[in-house]
């Protein structure tokens, strides 16, 4: 009897296959992307919006049905699927309302009659959503409870997994990834709130990156003038890369494995030592422009603008936080840091560019805190008891940044030091003209404490698996097209191709590639403007066709 461990996150979905006799992991699988379009959690919601909850839960099945396909377990084997993710994902998967998720206020969800939402946890046969799909005739489906309906199982499992709950001092925790879900603790009191910092924190919109995967750069240190790469091997661990000359790109020495990429605790470190070594003096201006890390891996100017909307985003939430919680920056005492990006990442480096609190005396970093949440309730049956008892217990307050007067002037802030070369200096004189505090001094001596070395701990005892093809065909017609290729050029996916149908052009592009409403650059590209998505069709999953819909900002 097997049982089903799955983490539905924004950037990508883990999977583990345990043996429920031995309580052993057999295997660990992950996709490369999400399989609907976008960049975070607001580009799923407005493409399940246009083209229907249906089409969308039917795309999401389907690359649950491969990933399960790729553990190479019989079917009817499997007993238990746990199911840990935000609420935008599970609803996503359980073909739930999402409408509440997706309009803020109380007034407007009354009118859409969507104010009460149930997001308790739920077991009930997997045949019920896989019909059609897949056949699971002998398992059961567990979804963990939400603590609110901005508050999902994920942030739930990065406040259990780490010891955040348990602490008296002042205590920030951050998932960092594509949504960067993320809570602070004060006494007794609980706010919890998110930064959609877009897929550049998890390697995603950047000419060369790519999630947490084999062959990633992780990491950067000098050596002389010369940088050492760090590379992620089959067992998603750090070893010794090439020795380069980052501003000629030059091999000095070769490592044990060869780099294909970088994920964004690389592009972090990059940004880090670019500063202390004086490399970049002021983002985002490089050397001719970019930094060169091997063979067709460079990081531009453009590059670091887009990781720094995410570090931006990030270090203006959690600040956002800390004021509205009404505690001075200096009383915060612990950082906890989880999800992939969080365990890669060296602290030190991340605390230099604000990604992290440089003025806490404390960070704890761990891994991927979802799928380790799913596998203890999937292996303990009465541990769903006491996390849903724990849930109600919990009395958190949700503060969306969206609507945050203090978010939106900090993290513009940001956007100007990280986009347009703004001081340091001047930002904080803007700081001091919005009335906040000023920054405290960087804690030198700060405890920091690395709990796991990689995301996800265990793998099992086969490699790590893989799953590349996932999601659907994305098709828009470009009447009078010039075949220019200035959309393919400018696309930082390199996803879009431009075929022929019946005598009429098409640019089409697959849904996991496409980085959806956070993009958009093929659309300012074209110069004749023929790159329409509201006229944007969705197809083929299991036979699945979503007719051109209109109205959409796709």
């Amino acid at each position: 009897m097997y049982g089903i461990a799955l983490d539905l996150g924004t950037s990508g979905f883990r999977a583990q296959l345990i043996d429920l006799k031995t309580k052993k992991i057999i295997r660990t699988a992950m996709t490369m992307r999400h399989p609907l379009p976008g960049g975070n959690v607001i580009d799923h919601l407005d493409f399940a919006l246009e083209t229907g909850e249906g089409v969308v839960n039917n795309i999401i099945l389907d690359a649950v049905k491969k990933i399960i396909e790729t553990l190479d377990v019989e079917p009817t084997c499997i007993r238990k699927i746990v199911v840990c993710g935000n609420p935008i994902q599970l609803s996503l998967f359980q073909n739930m309302e999402i409408r509440d998720l997706a309009f803020a206020g109380k007034n407007m969800q009354r009118r859409l009659g969507v104010e009460n939402v149930d997001r308790s946890a739920r077991v009930f046969p997997a045949n019920e959503l896989f019909k059609g799909v897949l056949n699971l005739p002998n398992c059961e489906i567990t979804v963990p409870p939400a603590i609110a309906h901005e508050i999902g199982a994920d942030a739930l499992a990065m406040m259990i997994e780490t010891d955040f709950l348990n602490q008296k001092e002042v205590s920030i925790v951050t998932d960092y990834g594509t949504n960067a879900e993320m809570a602070i603790k004060v006494g007794d009191r609980i706010i919890t709130g998110s930064a959609a910092a877009g897929p550049a924190i998890e390697g995603q919109g950047i000419s060369c990156g790519m999630i947490a995967s084999p062959g990633a750069i992780s990491d950067v240190n000098p050596e002389g003038k010369y940088w050492r790469l760090t590379v992620l091997d089959d067992k998603m661990e750090g070893k010794t890369g090439a020795l380069v000359d980052p501003v000629t790109g030059e091999v000095l020495e070769k490592g044990e494995i060869k780099a294909i990429g970088i994920t964004g605790t690389g592009v972090i470190a990059v940004i880090a030592v670019a500063m202390e070594t004086g490399l970049m003096e002021q983002p985002p201006k490089l050397p001719n422009g970019k930094l060169i890390l091997g063979n067709s891996i460079e990081i531009t100017e453009e590059d670091i603008s887009e990781a720094g909307k995410a570090i931006g985003a990030i270090r203006a939430a959690q600040l956002t936080l800390l004021l509205e919680a009404g505690v001075p920056f200096e009383e915060l005492e612990n950082v906890y840091m989880s999800g992939a990006s969080g365990t890669y990442v060296d602290c030190r480096k991340a605390r230099k560019i604000g990604s992290c609190p440089d003025f806490s005396n404390k960070v704890v970093q761990f891994g991927n805190t979802s799928i380790a949440f799913a596998r203890e309730i999937l292996l303990n049956e009465s541990r769903l008891k006491e996390v849903i008892a724990l849930a109600g217990t919990i009395k958190a307050d949700h503060l969306m940044m969206a609507t945050s007067e203090t978010f939106k002037n900090i993290y513009t802030c940001e956007l100007s030091y990280w986009t347009e070369g703004m001081s340091m200096k001047l930002y904080k004189k803007f700081m001091k003209m919005y009335k906040y505090p000023p920054f405290p001094e960087p804690v030198e001596n700060a405890k920091m404490e690395k709990r796991a070395a990689r995301d996800i701990e265990e793998t099992g005892i086969a490699p790590l698996q893989i799953v590349e093809d996932i999601g659907i065909t994305l098709e828009v017609p470009v009447e009078g097209c010039l075949h220019c290729k200035r959309c393919n050029e400018e696309c930082p996916e390199n996803a879009l191709i431009t075929v022929e149908k019946e005598g009429r052009p098409f640019v089409s592009c697959s849904s996991q590639d496409c980085l959806g409403t956070s993009c958009r650059r093929c659309v300012q590209a074209c110069p004749i403007k023929v790159i329409d998505f509201k006229k944007v069709s969705a197809l083929g999953v299991n036979g699945l066709h979503a007719d051109s819909f209109t109205g959409g900002v796709y």
